[in-house]
C-alpha cells in the first residue's frame, strides 16, 4: 500500500516537484509498447517514451509529447544521504575499495592495471554464510590487488587500491 506520508521529489528541466507515493500511485499509467508509456492524471492524457534509464542514481531521460526532460527522482532517503555528503560519492575520486564487513574473499573478478565503469563486479565477499557482490560507484583504473581468493578480511580492510 502506497505511503500517504512519503514524498517522492522529481526535478525535470530545473522544475522541482514534489508529491506522495499515494499521488504517484494515483496516476493511471498504462504501457503501449516497450519503454512507451499513457499516463492520465486528473483530467491531463501525455504520451510518455523512456529514452534513457539509470536507474541506480534514480536519473531519466523522457520524451513527453515530443519534448525531452532530464529526469531526477529522489525520495525521503536520497534527500537524507545528500545532506550526509553521500549522495556525491559517484562524483568523488575514491582510492580505495575497503571491506563492509569481515568475511572471506570467494573471487576477484578485476585484475592490475584493468579500466572499470561505475556499477562493474569487483570481488565476491562472504559473510556470515552470503555472497556479497561489490561493485564500484564510479570509473576507475585498478592500481593493486590487495588481497587473494581465499583470504580472510576485516571490516574497513583494504581489498583494491584504485588510481
Amino acid at each position: 500500500m502506497p505511503d500517504k506520508k512519503k514524498l517522492l521529489k522529481v526535478k525535470a528541466n530545473g522544475f522541482e516537484f514534489s508529491f506522495t507515493e499515494a499521488e504517484a500511485a494515483a496516476a493511471d499509467i498504462i504501457q503501449t509498447a516497450p519503454g512507451e508509456y499513457s499516463l492520465l492524471h486528473e483530467t491531463q492524457s501525455l504520451n510518455v517514451k523512456m529514452l534513457q534509464t539509470d536507474m541506480a542514481s534514480k536519473n531519466f531521460t523522457v520524451e513527453v509529447d515530443g519534448e525531452n526532460f532530464e529526469v531526477s527522482v529522489k525520495d525521503e532517503m536520497d534527500e537524507v544521504l545528500d545532506k550526509m555528503g553521500f549522495g556525491l560519492a559517484t562524483n568523488k575520486h575514491i582510492k580505495e575499495i575497503k571491506a563492509p564487513m569481515p568475511g572471506k574473499v570467494l573471487e576477484i573478478a578485476v585484475t592490475n592495471g584493468q579500466s572499470v565503469n561505475e556499477g562493474d563486479k569487483m570481488l565476491i565477499l562472504e559473510a556470515m554464510k552470503m555472497e556479497n557482490c561489490i561493485v564500484i560507484s564510479t570509473a576507475a583504473i585498478i592500481k593493486k590487488i590487495a588481497v587473494t581468493a581465499g583470504q580472510t578480511v576485516e571490516k574497513g580492510q583494504v581489498l583494491i587500491e584504485l588510481e
